[in-house]
């Protein structure tokens, strides 16, 4: 087996089914052995969205995602992409392409310092100099992403690692001795042998490993008893939970109850949207802010006091505070918790719900009342809103006849600004890890590349991006990808001609809306160049059919992307965070 073939094969042993790549000369011997070995290998059109496809398929499969670039610009490519799965805690392995040991430093091609650009954004980065390394280092690499706060990790591979000797050989210009006809000539060569002997010396001498399997921290049982007193005093408790509850995606169900036995209000925000599906009695959605403030027990699970939770002002100050993270300093962050717990947030909502084993159930039924009533009074109020007239199409409408059309698992990627946060309002998720977003960093860009690798991931589902007509600039030409791979996702441009959520309050506090000017582009036109379906939507009444045509059409198998032209809205005015 040449390097490559060592890199595919630790990869099928730990469960990857599918590599992201845009190739290069320096990583296809890895391309070629992950083919061999069954594991489905998707090109796309930028380095970047092969991460964000990885990223995607980490998350729906608890499985850490893979991407492979070449060397130089195709690794700063990733950067990105890399950071945003840094903050989002998901566990990726990135594979990296060099230039060959023997040149490092000498001027070749796409040679340039890579780790140190990278080791700032990933939890670990190392370059491997042996081809005996390639296999336990790739098998750290696998382990570290996954322990402790998942995230990134950036493996460099020298190209001349994964060729057979002979062609390495051969690239070198290695020659034998009876070819050698100067002294200068000789001292090279004697160099090259002894190089080769190092790098291609004691290659089989690792044995590669099973799948590996990490557990995450578990918290103490005292820390649960406190906990669990604490909640036992309270009289208007509120429960937020966010991304980290969803990385045991195995025993999500498990979560689910564990929820539904402490019987708490419940919040969710990133990863966990629709972690308790559509309709759930425990689920509150509106007016989050207030509830907070109101609460007297506050248990933020996989959640930091960041800018989501005005960092960490909109918790009343005399509420007792419980925070659970895998990072101890992202759940002190901002403000010190009544009890800070470091800790796999779903495995202390399970050790907590069997703790109290139904010690509440029908308690704080006033509290809940009155959380219901403000949400059905906030939903009544966006229904009347999505009715007001409009020339075009009201954001409101086009999000609400999304929401009615969406099937029980449909997978939801939101990529843009003001639109996708109009729809955070309206569309629900279905089900758990049915909702992609960027996570805390806001990257905008996310959306092809999470949608490649949802619908590889959850072929059966109907996979939707939520585009505002910024965010899709980002990313189009990935419908080339959608096309080539087979990927029918469906997604939604609403199409304002500006960037919307900059303008609100540029244009208010400078009078000037220079830079958040956009077209009407042809979108559509765009995606059909690249053999995809295009539909146009300019009048609200025409809206619905062409959602149910773009669902007709991702069910026979082809790419989608509906352009919707929408009115401006007040919707949502004021509501840039910072």
């Amino acid at each position: 087996m040449n390097g490559g073939d060592r890199i595919a094969d630790v990869l099928h042993r730990q469960g990857v089914r599918t590599l992201f790549t845009l190739c290069g000369g320096h990583i296809s011997p890895i391309l070629v052995g992950a083919k061999k070995r069954g594991i489905r290998v998707v090109d796309v059109r930028d380095e970047k969205n092969a991460v964000f496809a990885a990223d995607a398929t980490a998350r729906l499969t608890g499985v850490p995602g893979v991407a492979a670039v070449t060397a130089g610009p195709g690794v700063t490519n990733t950067i990105t992409a890399i950071k945003n799965a840094q903050l989002a805690h998901s566990p990726l392995i990135v594979l990296g392409g060099a230039t060959a040991t023997v040149l490092k430093g000498r001027g070749a091609l796409q040679d340039i310092d890579q780790l140190t650009l990278v080791t700032p954004h990933v939890k670990w980065a190392a370059t491997v100099s042996r081809v005996k390394e390639l296999v336990p280092t790739l098998e750290r690499a696998f382990r570290i992403a996954q322990e402790g706060v998942p995230g990134p990790v950036f493996l460099e591979l020298p190209v001349d690692l994964l060729y057979d000797e002979t062609v390495v050989r051969e690239m070198y210009g290695a020659k034998a001795a009876s070819d050698v006809k100067s002294i200068p000539d000789m001292a090279i060569q004697s160099y090259l042998r002894v190089h080769l002997l190092r790098v291609f010396g004691g290659s089989s001498s690792h044995a590669p490993e099973g799948r590996l399997r990490v557990t995450p921290p578990q918290p103490e049982r005292e820390e649960v008893e406190k906990a669990r007193s604490l909640l036992r005093r309270a009289k208007r408790p509120v429960l937020v939970l966010g991304s980290q509850t969803t990385l045991r995606v195995q025993e999500i169900t498990r979560t689910v109850e564990a929820i539904e036995s402490l019987g708490v209000p419940v919040y969710l925000s990133g990863m966990a949207r629709g972690l308790l599906g559509r309709k759930h009695p425990l689920w509150y959605r509106h007016s989050r802010g207030e509830a907070l403030k109101k609460a007297d027990f506050v248990l933020l699970a996989g959640v930091p006091n960041d800018f989501r939770l005005n960092y960490g002002l909109q918790i009343a100050r005399g509420a007792k505070l419980v925070t659970v993270n895998l990072s101890a300093e992202e759940g002190k962050k901002n403000r010190r918790p009544t009890l800070g717990i470091e800790a796999d947030p779903s495995a202390f909502l399970w050790a907590l719900a069997d703790a109290t084993a139904g010690e509440f159930d029908g308690k704080w039924s006033e509290q809940k009342a009155v959380l219901r009533s403000r949400d059905d009074a906030r939903e009544l109020k966006i229904a009347d809103q999505a009715n007001e007239p409009a020339e075009r199409v009201n954001p409101l409408f086009c999000c609400r006849a999304i929401e009615e059309v969406l099937d029980a698992d449909s997978v939801l990627i939101a990529d843009g600004g003001d639109f996708v946060g109009t729809a955070s309002y309206i569309v629900a998720p279905r089900s758990p890890l049915s909702w992609l977003d960027p996570g805390v960093f806001g990257t905008l860009g996310v959306g092809a590349g999470f949608a490649a690798g949802a619908k590889i991931a959850r072929p059966e589902s109907e996979v939707w991006i939520l585009y505002g007509d910024g965010s899709v600039g980002f990313t189009i030409s990935e419908f080339d990808t959608f096309v080539r791979h087979q990927l029918p996702v469906i997604a939604v441009v609403g199409n304002d001609a500006g960037w919307t959520q900059i303008a609100r309050d540029q244009v208010v506090l400078l009078e000037d809306d220079v830079g958040t000017v956009l077209a009407r582009s042809d979108y559509h036109r765009v995606a059909e160049g690249f053999g995809a379906k295009g539909i146009l939507v300019e009048r609200q009444a025409d809206l619905p059919a062409a959602l149910r045509e773009a669902k007709a059409a991702a069910k026979a198998g082809m790419p989608v992307l509906v352009n919707v032209h929408l009115d401006r809205s007040e919707f949502r005015k004021g509501s840039i965070s910072m």
